[in-house]
């Protein structure tokens, strides 16, 4: 264990297994949901009323009229496809179901403040946080292959700390009527003899809680040989870049994996604005190719693994409200490091000066420079207080 990385809040005793997207999440999905006994949180940015939405929508149905305790939040933007019919049937199956503020009518009126999150949490006891929505483009259905994504299935304590973060943000989310406090007494944890640290990060700026980006300059200021970022949608700010740039120039290896293909072109264009800045500091930059990337992974010394909703940009680090967990366990991270490296080494573009000499002309530069300024003044826009309510 390296002495570089502290210890400080992280839970010992858990199990721990990564989970690619696509149909080994929703396989691990149904086991969690069916095994469930007592209770299940499921916290959701996209919750797609599709094949794969109506497939997930079942096993809740069938927890609540079991007798387990289903608490489903959604967000009130991404996941509004939700019919008024739709959710009076999931009420009335028992489900406790609630938007996470609608648009426009949000108790801080922040502008850009949604719930990005995706976990679920069954009885406590075991848990799945990653980057994975419930929809048909996160599956792997008919012969197509789902988004490249990630999460983490947990046994222990870490999953019992996910329990009361969930139960807290249903607490606080919702608007209009008298809102359903009780608090329900977790089960003893699983018997977890193994030791894996574990501790839950979230960011939520408005709430004055900026832990996942403090993870991420950790990573950059303690490192000593490598880190790897996988960002769907890579856009760090200053911070984040200054740390780079340190890293870089004390030795650290450091390569970022980015998507070849964009489900937001814009985005797309504004991230390989910056390719010229990183190649300067010889940070090594991948395209996935085979599909669109929205994992959001990294790791540090094969040893610091984070994992979870959050994407090194200007959103998720200052509107939306993230969940990451950080796993500090070298089996874990050499595990983590060796997938990341599949994805660089035989699905991935590498993108070297010559790349960009020759594929970027100065129209493209051009372009790709006034899509990073518009969504730069788009998110100062729209991301802002016009009324607070304590």
């Amino acid at each position: 264990m390296s002495l570089n990385f502290p210890r400080e809040g992280y839970t010992t005793h858990n199990q721990v297994k990564l989970i690619r997207g696509g149909k080994d999440y929703f396989d691990c999905l149904v086991e969690l949901l069916r095994k469930a006994s007592h209770s299940i949180h499921m916290q959701m940015y996209i919750f797609d009323d599709d094949e794969t939405g109506r497939s997930v929508l079942v096993e809740l149905l069938a927890a609540a009229k079991r007798g387990v305790t289903v608490f489903l939040l959604l967000d009130g933007y991404a996941s509004q496809n939700f019919s008024r019919r739709k959710i009076e049937e999931i009420r009335a199956s028992g489900i406790h179901f609630r938007w996470f503020e609608p648009f426009l009518r949000s108790r801080y009126y922040y502008f850009g403040r949604r719930l990005h999150h995706k976990i679920v949490v069954a009885d406590g006891i075991e848990s799945l946080v990653g980057g994975i929505n419930i929809g048909n483009r996160y599956n792997d259905l008919h012969g197509r292959q789902a988004w490249l994504d990630w999460a983490v299935f947990t046994r222990g304590e870490a999953a019992g700390k996910l329990y009361y973060v969930c139960q807290v943000i249903w607490n606080k989310s919702g608007w209009g009527k008298k809102k359903w406090q009780r608090v329900f007494l977790v089960p003893q944890p699983a018997n977890v003899k193994e030791e894996c640290l574990v501790r839950v990060r979230r960011e939520d700026w408005v709430r004055r809680k900026s832990e996942i980006s403090a993870s991420y300059l950790l990573m950059l200021k303690k490192a000593e040989k490598e880190v790897v970022i996988m960002s769907s949608y890579f856009l760090p700010g200053r911070q984040i870049r200054k740390n780079l740039d340190a890293a870089a120039k004390r030795g650290v290896s450091i390569s970022v994996i980015t998507a070849g293909k964009s489900d937001i072109s814009m985005a797309k264009h504004a991230e390989r604005y910056l390719y010229r800045w990183m190649l300067d500091r010889n940070i090594k930059i991948y395209e996935y190719q085979k599909n669109i990337l929205h994992g959001k992974i990294s790791c540090a010394d094969g040893i610091l693994t984070t994992v979870g909703s959050y994407n090194v940009n200007f959103l998720s680090a200052y509107a939306s409200i993230e969940l990451n967990l950080d796993i500090l366990d070298a089996g874990f991270g050499k595990s983590v490091h060796q997938q990341l490296l599949g994805v660089m080494e035989q699905d991935s573009l590498p993108i070297t000066d010559m790349e960009w000499q020759q594929h970027y002309n100065f129209l493209e530069r051009f372009w790709q420079k006034t899509c990073y300024d518009t969504i730069r003044l788009m998110f100062y826009l729209f991301t802002f207080y016009f009324r607070q309510h304590k």
